[in-house]
């Protein structure tokens, strides 16, 4: 097996020296020794100093920027291995540790991972390649951090080699739940998925959907991002412009990219509100630059820095506006706050960055609490020795609320969950093993003890699940001024697994309410009853509001459609807010149409009772008889009065019983009238006729009776038809906007017109047979009146055709009350009213004698005139006889016999004209 053997080179000490490094050692940070060794990834200080753009030999740099807050984090991992180291947990186990500082860099970082991947034990700072690494024993067990995403993917790639855990407190970048590619990497922590997946729903229940993102150049940034952009699309929030920052402070063109940043937030001046995946040293140099330009928004702060006291400290920060963020969950720190009271008396041997603290606090022994920090830095990017004395120590316990002020509580209790996690599966592998030998076990037997254990802190359980995540949910802070200072304050919890913030109580929903206050939006609000239309094509939060049309509504803000109301039964006005049930409406018994066609109805019947008892009282006379006897009249007086109540089922509410009565009864009825009118116009142009073929004829088809049955039963069988297989039922109109019709649906239009079709042919026969007899004596001449009041009928009703078919609404009943009482009135007056006239105005001429004398002078002139029109005939016949040019040619006898019989006819016919004219008015007086 081939053998690689990897020199670790001498390096420049990563600490706030100069001094290059003499021995591997000199790269150690921190360093404790024990049973099972811990490895710890730390970015304690913020970048490397370089005086070129780009590295120009294989070397690291000095390394400047004293990061107190990380500096506190690695104190956090040292203070829970001496916690575990003082329990039980690990009975006659000590854990060590090893801490490197990365410098938020890189390239340190992996010059570190390959220390913690040498042979253990060896006499060189080797490392070996193999191709199984089964039994291969390295000099740590298990590795805590890095905090940065880009560093931890970058040193977990070459832990994958021998699958040495890797435990992160802070790295929360989403591809790092892939346990294909980082199959050995576990966190404490949650993904970057559910921060995001936070901050959108913050976003949303804040009403903000216009909104800017700045992010770092790297893996961390450039996926947050992403997620970020496709959750809030998912909520309708838009996002108006992306940043991103350089990820590293040693890269020369971040102050530049600043500036170009700040000029886009003040170019978009609705923008309100930004969110920021950035590290604390960028937020840093942001919020200075953006306080000289006097930018005032609402910023979201990721993980990396909310609750950052070095941001928190700048100067005037208040003035950079209201700051929401989220951060890990808090846990106990008690014990935490105890040690760093104590530092003190905590022994520095062998930890480089407590020295390096000590003498930079000696530095800035006379500056205030609130300037302390920006002089550490400043001190920090030169060279100092080391020296401790009583003074320094003094100043540490002067100086430890100092410390207590920049801790940043989320992350020490995920560091402390970090080193939980690795003593219970030390624990779980120890129970069988002698775990004083470091060769007890390889790392990656380590690894799967880890995926699997669960512990308890505080009374709360705690596992990795199956993307090695601990999903230990956020704590939501808000920057809030007390007392003139600025303090970070829990607002708000976020629980991942039902996408909800819990609220404890009533100040902090105070302060959620007073977000929503906050405007941060493309485009004005739209009220309820407008909908958004949309302007730019690429954001649909950048709109115009429009009034919802009509039968449509929104009874929300921001609504991007108008919701359509149930038009069958809803409508709404232009603008809407709501929908309105639709009124029924009908021709109503109150409707003043309605009220009028009733009244002209009770007139028609107080009319035919009028009638009636004229009739009745005057039963013996002339006229009376003339009209068809007492049954007839009171057959049509009845058909009238039926006619004219048949309207009232017309009106009023429509139910399936009137639907279906209404044009039976009045079709029926109708007919009934009609059928009694046509055998009066057989029996006045029988009476009357001169005419012996058409007198035979109309002797033969005179049959009352049986004419009115017949007439009468086709109507009715045509009905019974109708309401068998097609009955009119109540049907709702729903097409008019606003309202609902109810009205009657006539089951078949073809049952409809055939019943009025038919009543149209019996009156047109009427109309005939009535026109026939119009020259009768004036006083008698039903058959003239008839035929007005046939003509009244087909006016009517060849009126209501088109009518009828255009009409539309409540009102189409009371088109067909009109034609009914047009053609009911019209009928009834010509049928009547000239009878009613003659008897109560012209008695003198509504007796016998005046009858009889009437009659035989009207009979009297008809045979004279019909007399004469034999005479002429005869003459005519013969003239056309002797001259007709086509008898040439024929026999003589032909012709003569011809004219024997035609003077033989015109002899019989005066003959019987002499003896007509003597008889013919006594037989039509008896027959009237």
């Amino acid at each position: 097996m081939a053998l690689l053997i990897i020199l670790i080179t001498c390096f420049v000490i990563p600490l706030a020296t100069s001094q290059t490094c003499q021995t591997p050692d000199d790269f150690v940070a921190a360093t404790s020794p024990g049973h099972v060794i811990i490895g710890g990834l730390f970015a304690i200080h913020e970048k490397m100093l370089s005086s070129e753009d780009y590295p120009r030999q294989p070397e690291i740099q000095k390394c400047v920027g004293f990061e107190i807050s990380i500096f506190l984090q690695t104190l956090a991992m040292i203070h829970s291995i001496e916690m575990i180291n003082n329990s039980t947990l690990l009975s006659g186990i000590k854990l060590g540790y090893e801490i490197y500082d990365t410098c938020t860099e890189v390239t340190v970082a992996m010059a570190a991972a390959l220390r913690f991947l040498s042979k253990f034990n060896s006499s060189r700072e080797i490392m070996e390649f193999k191709c199984d690494y089964s039994s291969y024993m390295p000099r740590v067990k298990a590795v805590i951090g890095a905090g940065y995403s880009e560093i931890t993917m970058a040193v977990s790639r070459m832990l994958n080699l021998q699958l040495m855990p890797q435990v992160s407190y802070e790295s929360t970048a989403e591809i790092l739940s892939d346990k294909i590619r980082f199959p050995s990497f576990l966190r404490t922590v949650p993904s970057d998925f559910y921060q995001t997946k936070a901050m959108a729903h913050l976003i949303e229940k804040s009403g903000w959907n216009w909104i800017g993102i700045i992010a770092t150049d790297d893996d961390y940034g450039r996926m947050a991002l992403n997620t970020f952009a496709v959750q809030t699309t998912a909520n309708n929030v838009c996002i108006a412009f992306k940043e991103v920052l350089p990820a590293f402070l040693s890269d020369n063109t971040i102050e530049v990219r600043i500036n170009e940043t700040l000029e886009k937030i003040i170019a978009e001046a609705q923008v309100n509100v930004i969110v920021v995946f950035l590290r604390q040293f960028h937020v840093f140099n942001l919020f200075s630059k953006a306080l000289e330009r006097n930018i005032n928004k609402t910023w979201i702060a990721s993980d990396n820095w909310s609750t950052a006291t070095k941001i928190t400290t700048i100067p005037n920060v208040k003035r950079i506006g209201k700051v929401v963020g989220f951060t890990f969950r808090r846990g106990n720190m008690s014990s935490f706050h105890s040690f760093l009271q104590n530092l003190h008396i905590f022994s520095s041997d062998n930890n480089k960055v407590l020295n390096e603290y000590a003498t930079l606090l000696s530095a800035c022994a006379y500056v205030k609490d609130s300037d302390l920090s920006q002089c550490i830095s400043n001190h920090s990017q030169g060279t100092l020795a080391y020296k401790v004395n009583k003074d320094i120590e003094r100043n540490f316990s002067l100086r430890n609320d100092f410390l207590w002020d920049y801790t940043e509580p989320g992350l020490v209790h995920s560091i402390q969950l970090a080193v939980l996690a690795l003593g219970y599966a030390i624990r779980d592998l120890c129970q069988a093993r002698d775990c004083q030998n470091p060769n007890a076990f390889q790392p990656w037997e380590l690894l799967d003890a880890l995926k699997n254990v669960t512990f308890t802190d505080e009374g709360n359980s705690f596992h990795f699940d199956a993307h090695g995540d601990m999903n230990t949910g956020y704590d939501v802070v808000l920057w809030k001024e007390i007392d003139g200072h600025l303090t970070i304050t829990k607002i708000a919890q976020y629980d991942l697994k039902n996408d909800v913030f819990v609220i404890t109580d009533q100040e902090t929903k105070n302060e959620f309410r007073n977000l929503k206050q906050i405007q941060s939006k493309c485009s004005k609000e739209c009220s309820p009853g407008q909908m958004k239309k949309t302007t730019r094509s690429q954001h649909i939060c950048c709109y115009e509001c429009v009034n919802c049309p009509e039968n449509h509504y929104s009874n929300q803000t921001d609504m991007d459609h108008c919701l359509l109301c149930n038009n069958e039964t809803q409508w709404a006005p232009v603008r809407s807010t709501a929908c309105f049930e639709k009124e029924v409406e009908y021709l109503s018994w109150n409707d003043s149409l309605a009220i009028l066609l009733l009244a002209l109805s009770l007139l028609g019947i107080m009319f035919v009772l009028a009638i009636g008892i004229i009739f009745t009282r005057n039963l013996n006379t002339p006229v009376v008889k003339s009209s068809g006897g007492l049954l007839v009249c009171y057959v049509i007086l009845l058909c009238h009065f039926l006619n004219f109540a048949s309207t009232g089922f017309f009106i009023g509410e429509p139910q399936d019983f009137t639907c279906k009565t209404r044009q039976t009864f009045f079709g029926v009825s109708f007919t009934l009238c009609i059928s009694c009118i046509l055998v009066k116009s057989l029996k006045i142009l029988l009476a009357f006729s001169f005419d012996p073929k058409l007198q035979n004829f109309l002797k033969c088809l005179y049959k009352p009776i049986p004419i009115i049955f017949t007439c009468t039963g086709i109507q009715v069988a045509i009905c019974t038809i109708w309401l068998i297989f097609a009955a009119p039922a109540v049907e709702e109109n729903v097409s008019l906007p606003r309202v609902i019709i109810l009205e009657c649906e006539e089951g078949s239009i073809l049952a409809f017109g055939i019943m009025l079709g038919y009543i149209a042919i019996l009156a047109f026969i009427c109309f005939i047979f009535a026109f026939k007899g119009r020259k009768l004596p004036e006083n008698y001449n039903e058959a003239k009146f008839i035929t007005f009041g046939m003509l009244i009928y087909f006016i009517a009703w060849i009126t209501f055709v088109p009518v009828y078919a255009t009409t539309f609404g409540k009102y189409l009943p009371a088109v067909e009350i009109i034609v009914i009482l047009i053609s009911n009135y019209g009928i009834l007056c010509c049928t009547f009213f000239p009878k009613c006239y003659v008897i109560l105005y012209k008695q003198e001429t509504n007796t016998k004698s005046a009858f009889l004398k009437m009659i035989y002078s009207y009979s009297s002139h008809s045979a004279s005139s019909l007399a004469m029109s034999h005479v002429s005939l005869d003459s005519s016949s013969s003239n056309i006889t002797a001259t007709n040019p086509s008898s040439g040619g024929r026999p003589a006898a032909w012709q003569e016999s011809r004219d024997i019989r035609a003077q033989a006819s015109a002899h019989t016919r005066r003959e019987n004209a002499a003896s007509m004219s003597k008889t013919w008015p006594r037989k039509r007086i008896s027959s009237i």
